[in-house]
């Protein structure tokens, strides 16, 4: 049976004070002067106790390097206990190589098709993008099996556009201590806020073309 524990727990415990959890899961960013020291680190934490038994998603790129914890199977989809003590592992593993985190460069993006009927529009989606639906939420949710895409959030939507059509925005997310400056970014640039009734869950806020993106976090979603 799966352990889970919360996103605040999981934040207040100092030993994980490397990673962020965001939309898809606990994540930590180590950057990297090399793609050989990206290597080194994927080797060493490879080689960690545990790391074969709950394997973790990893993402080289030139700056660095973004490792993802979360725990899947047929009734969870969320962070456990097993996140945490695997996060505290490999947390060890950048320090013995002279690296260290940058929790601020975290982040995931969501796509959140809106209709009057979801269950009418997911089937096209997850044909068109070869998803699958995610375990735990099937009605709503839809994940790329390989987990290389953003995943599809289904929206119900109260009033839809002229003619009944549709809408997709997407959301950002990025770690809790981090959102009021995006949100402040973002406005600078042009942008307004639609929506700030749930701050700091999420702010939706849209461009001078009424595109519109959530600023998310997981604040207050335990």
């Amino acid at each position: 049976m799966t352990e889970s524990i919360s996103m605040k727990d999981f934040h207040a415990d100092e030993s994980a004070k490397d990673w962020r959890i965001v939309g898809d899961g606990a994540c930590a960013f180590f950057p990297t002067a090399s793609f050989a020291a990206s290597a080194r680190l994927i080797e060493t934490i490879a080689g960690l106790p545990g790391v074969e038994d709950h394997r973790p998603d990893v993402d080289i790129r030139p700056d660095g390097v973004t490792v993802r914890l979360l725990t899947t199977n047929a009734d969870y989809y969320g962070i456990s206990a097993i996140d945490l003590r695997l996060a505290r592992t490999i947390s060890v593993a950048p320090r013995d190589l002279g690296l260290a985190a940058e929790p601020s460069r975290v982040q995931s993006v969501l796509v959140i098709p809106g209709a009057a009927n979801t269950a009418e529009i997911m089937p096209f989606w997850q044909a068109a993008l070869d998803y699958e639906r995610r375990p735990d939420s099937p009605e709503e949710d839809l994940v790329d099996p390989r987990g290389r895409g953003p995943a599809l959030w289904f929206e119900q939507m109260a009033e839809t556009r002229p003619g009944g059509q549709g809408a997709i925005h997407i959301a950002v997310w990025v770690p809790h201590d981090q959102a009021k400056a995006r949100v402040d970014s973002a406005l600078a640039a042009g942008g307004r806020i639609v929506r700030d009734t749930f701050a700091p869950a999420w702010w939706t806020m849209a461009d001078a073309a009424g595109n519109e993106v959530d600023i998310s976090t997981t604040i207050g979603r335990d």
